[in-house]
């Protein structure tokens, strides 16, 4: 199967190592494996042949037996007949021959030309954007649905190519009512099985017998398709030159009604026009040897033939006139049919020049024989109606595999078709407006002239031309819908962008799409249940509109776009003429039908959001992502023009992962709190570091890559990942924090997990990389979170009972800390729990003002949250703080003097000699190794029970630190032991590099005893705002 990213269709793999020989090129010879030589590509592109497609293939399929197959030859069409001519005879067809008069009469000549011209508009812009999308390369099986998809996206083309589907599915119902329709009222009206005994059940039985041979003629259509599709397409000729010699015979007819107009009597009873079936002659009485007798028509309004009988007012107070159906052209007769004549169902048909009594009861009249409206008309009923005959613009597009020059025959072939058509349509509108009485035009199945069709009543040398001709063109066209959506089906099928329909890729052995079909037939019997010719239609005029409107859309956005590959032969198109063409497209849906248009882009829109969920990935390179490119970028431009306004602040998550020796995320609870924290809103952009060089590490970092992304899709994380290789981990996260993001679109948060490990490592490279990324994100002004304990962090699918979320707010750090609370409750895990706030007083602060304070604070922030000020009265330094402090600093020391290597290291058990001193003066004179200057202690003589006694002390801050996080932490404990989540200002590392061990000893004070905890470290600005 050839790849759409080649540049030519039959590539395959098979030459590959053939692409270079000799040494005239040896500089390039490490390029040839991926990168063919000029000479190689230009043959191949000179041997190219294109594909067939369509029921070719099936054809050739059925042919070929025994177990060697002779290859057929490309097949080469040309404009005439693989374009022009299968168009002409899409487009001409069933609502030319029944409902074309029928519309002039009803909209006058005038709104009909506006209907044809509109239409004829939107297909001819819609061919213009078609051609132009046709020949920008090649145009594989699919047509149409190829285009749009290819052009528009996996979502967009299988939502337009369904509807497409849906619309050839119903105008096969439409083609097939239309064959009933003239086969019942033209040609045998006696076959009908339901015939009514009353007028005003006419209507139903015509209905019922629609359905009945309806079903029928599907099932055999269905039969022959299926077992032989190769006759269709060898019957497609004979189809064709029916519809040919039908329009001639129209236009010979014309003609010669200038000379001599045919003899088809109107009878008009006042001024409405009667159904000429059951009496022929137009009088009431007539002489019979001198003896006054009624007629059929007298018996027809009476009740009895007696002339004494008592008849109907209007019959009485008329008198019966005769009219020619069509007067000819000379007649002046497209005076009266200039303006239109539309009304309710069951309107009666009258001729308005005709004098007229009224009468005073019109109870009865729906029994009367006359002629009468059968359905509500108006103007944009009738585009509805009139529309499929516009249709099948595609048919050249549809068998673009089998053109000899698709990129010359499409655009030639489909603009000539649609302009011949256009200029049938025009002139037939004139002409039939022109020839016809108004009364006949408006008499849809011909009940006036004897049940005759009425535009074959007006074809040379007789109507049978017309009857058999159009009889024959529908049966046709709706065998070539039921060949032909089966085929749209298999194609959106095999693509594999809809789960559901994969079924109906499969098929015969020779690819006959069996499957595709059943479901076809099954759709075409609900429009043949609909059973109404006029009701269909404006259906499948939905789905083709809304086909045409993405054809034109997809051109106009390749054309804004500007895409490199974007390079179409046909160059008469430009973007605004594909803007007016999905304009009109989309106003003829709400014109036709606002509710079949409603109905029609809720389809296509459930079916676009269904294959954006759970439809296969495809990349086609197709206008859509180049939409979102270009819209991104614009964005991106605009975001950078100044820092978003405290208002619309959110965290952007720079998420920073660690990963263990197989490259698989050591803390995914951490992708699962960052979801729970962004709510699926805003930037997150994972990260990790691997160290070494990109060229050794190349093929782990991708393993990496796709091993966080499996994460982030289990853990339903929204983002961006990206993993670099650097020589070492601290470059690396710096490099990450400095460059990430893209333009104004940057991360403003970083989020990691706590070295849980560093205590236990002999390596201090862990923890200092912690503290320098720490000093980082102060310096780059970037707040930052850390997760302790993140293992026991809830997951998505967990959803945490009643409890709280503790913020003990001790420095104000911009409001992040009252933020993130608000945010993680937007999340279903965290949503039951409440959100208390703590802040600590000093023995000089007010605790009760200060809560007040805090509560209306809280009050402007509109956050929902219980107040608490704990106070932390001064106290001596407790003797177990200067323990952890001593021991904190032996460990500090240790490591400092300790320069040997790892493996000596792991063998030094013994600790640092420590002063033990029973003087001030012995220990003075020890030397400065055994008693380093910065430390005096006295220790007692029990090991079991001892005192610290601190004699003097370089650097007394670090007993003031621990001792603040020592009392913080039992204070903190005591209230917060038992929440779900505690968030806590992240104290800033010492600006002396030298005391990072400490403060990582610190921390570990501060958090000790505590379960889940987020340490919060703002960026320097307000996140948060009490104004609107």
């Amino acid at each position: 199967m050839p790849k759409e990213s080649s540049p030519f269709i039959n590539n395959t793999d098979n030459d590959k190592g053939n692409l270079y020989d000799g040494k005239n090129m040896a500089l390039f010879e490490e390029e040839m494996d991926s990168n063919p030589m000029v000479s190689s590509l230009l043959n191949k592109l000179a041997n190219y042949t294109n594909l067939t497609q369509g029921v070719k293939e099936h054809e050739e399929a059925d042919d070929d037996e025994g177990p060697a197959k002779t290859k057929k030859p490309s097949p080469a069409l040309g404009t005439l007949i693989g374009v022009y001519l299968p168009c002409l005879q899409n487009i001409l067809g069933v609502i030319l021959f029944l409902r074309l008069t029928w519309i002039v009469g009803t909209a006058g000549i005038m709104e009909s030309l506006a209907i044809v011209v509109m239409t004829c508009s939107c297909t001819m812009l819609t061919a213009i954007s078609m051609s132009a999308i046709a020949t920008n390369g090649v145009v594989p099986a699919g047509g149409s649905y190829y285009m749009i998809s290819r052009s528009l996206g996996p979502e967009f083309g299988g939502a337009v190519g369904l509807c497409f589907y849906l619309g050839t599915t119903f105008a096969g119902s439409m083609y097939i009512l239309g064959t009933i329709e003239i086969l019942l009222t033209y040609i045998v009206p006696s076959a009908a099985i339901f015939k009514a005994e009353k007028k005003e059940d006419e209507a139903e039985a015509l209905l019922n017998n629609m359905r009945v041979y309806g079903t029928c003629c599907l099932t055999l259509m269905s039969l022959v398709v299926f077992v032989g599709v190769k006759y269709v397409n060898k019957l497609a000729l004979v189809f064709l030159a029916c519809v040919i010699l039908s329009i001639l015979a129209i236009y010979a007819g014309v003609i010669k009604t200038a000379f001599e107009p045919p003899d088809f009597p109107i009878c008009l009873l006042g001024n409405r026009t009667l159904q000429n079936h059951n009496f022929d002659q137009c009088l009431k009485t007539m002489e019979v040897d001198n003896v006054t007798v009624t007629t059929k028509l007298w018996s027809l309004f009476c009740d009895s033939p007696d002339l004494n009988a008592t008849c109907n007012e209007y019959f009485t107070l008329n008198n019966v006139t005769v009219i020619q159906g069509i007067p000819g052209l000379t007649s002046g007769v497209i005076r009266d049919n200039i303006w239109g004549d539309y009304g309710p169902n069951g309107m009666l048909v009258e001729n308005k020049h005709q004098a007229s009594e009224p009468a005073a009861d019109t109870s009865q009249d729906i029994y009367m024989p006359y002629v009468a409206n059968d359905i509500t008309t108006f103007f944009t009923l009738l585009v509805g109606i009139y529309f499929p005959s516009v249709t099948g613009i595609m048919a050249g597009s549809n068998r673009s595999g089998d053109l000899r020059d698709a990129q010359k025959s499409i655009p030639i072939g489909t603009i000539m078709a649609i302009a011949t058509t256009t200029f049938i349509y025009i002139s037939s509108v004139i002409l039939f407006g022109a020839c016809i009485e108004g009364v006949v035009l408006r008499d849809k199945f011909g009940d006036s002239v004897k049940g005759n069709l009425v535009i074959g009543i007006l074809a040379w040398p007789s109507p049978w031309v017309i009857v058999i001709g159009s009889f024959f063109s529908c049966c046709g066209a709706g065998l070539q819908s039921l060949t032909g959506a089966p085929r749209l089906l298999q194609a959106i099928a095999r693509d594999g962008i809809v789960p559901f329909l994969q079924v109906f890729g499969h098929g015969k052995a020779n690819g006959e799409p069996t499957w595709a079909l059943l479901l076809t037939g099954g759709i075409c019997e609900i429009g043949i249940l609909i059973a109404s010719l006029d009701a269909v239609a404006p259906i499948l005029s939905m789905f083709f509109l809304m086909c045409y409107l993405f054809v034109n859309l997809a051109c106009a956005l390749q054309t804004l776009l500007r895409t490199p590959n974007w390079r179409p032969r046909f160059k008469f198109y430009h973007w605004a003429l594909s803007f007016l063409g999905a304009s009109l497209c989309l106003s003829l849906m709400f014109i036709s039908s606002w509710y079949y248009a409603l109905v029609a882009m809720l389809i296509a829109g459930c079916i676009y959001k269904y294959i954006e969920y759970r439809g296969a990935e495809k990349e086609w390179g197709d206008g859509i992502n180049g939409l979102s490119l270009n819209a991104a970028r614009y964005a991106l431009i605009r975001l950078e023009e100044a820092p978003p306004h405290t208002k619309n602040w959110r965290p952007q998550m720079l998420l920073l992962l660690n990963l263990d020796s197989d490259h698989a995320v050591k803390h995914p609870r951490l992708l699962s709190f960052c979801t729970q924290l962004k709510a699926g809103k805003g930037l997150t952009i994972v990260g990790s570091v691997l160290e070494g060089t990109y060229m050794t590490k190349e093929a782990e970092v991708k393993k990496a890559e796709q091993n966080i992304k499996s994460s982030m899709t289990t853990e339903r994380t929204k983002g961006f990942c990206h993993v670099v290789a650097s020589s070492n981990l601290r470059d690396g996260f710096s490099h990450l924090i400095q460059t990430a993001g893209l333009g104004g679109m940057k991360h403003n948060t970083v989020l990691m997990a706590w070295p849980g490990t560093w205590k236990q490592s002999n390596d201090p490279v862990s923890w200092k990389n912690f503290i320098e990324t720490v000093r980082e994100t102060t310096a780059a002004h970037q707040a930052l979170l850390v997760a302790k304990n993140v293992d026991s962090f809830p997951t998505n699918a967990d959803r945490l009972g009643q409890g709280t979320i503790d913020v003990w707010w001790v420095v104000h750090d911009g409001g992040l800390l009252m933020l993130l609370p608000f945010l993680l409750r937007q999340h279903k895990v965290w949503r039951k729990c409440k959100m208390r706030i703590f802040t600590v007083a000093n023995m000089d602060d007010n605790s009760i003002q200060m809560k007040k304070d805090l509560q209306m604070f809280l009050y402007h922030l509109r956050l929902d949250a219980e107040v608490e000020v704990v106070e932390m009265h001064d106290s001596d330094i407790s003797a177990f703080t200067y323990e952890k402090t001593l021991v904190m600093e032996q460990r500090s020391q240790m490591l400092k003097q300790m320069q040997l290597s790892r493996t000596e290291r792991e063998r030094e058990v013994t600790p640092p000699p420590v002063c033990r001193a029973h003087s001030l003066q012995q220990c003075s004179n020890r030397p400065s190794t055994l008693c380093p200057k910065w430390v005096r202690v006295v220790f007692g003589l029990s090991l079991l029970f001892f005192t610290v006694t601190l004699v003097w002390y370089r650097n007394q801050s670090n007993v003031r630190r621990m001792h603040t996080a020592v009392k913080l932490n039992e204070v903190v404990v005591n209230k917060s032991q038992g929440a779900h989540l505690v968030l806590l200002n992240m104290p800033g590392p010492p600006k002396n590099r030298g005391g990072d061990e400490n403060y990582m000893e610190f921390l570990e004070v501060l958090l000790e005893g505590l379960n889940r905890v987020l340490l919060v470290r703002g960026g320097g600005r307000e996140v948060i705002t009490i104004y609107s």
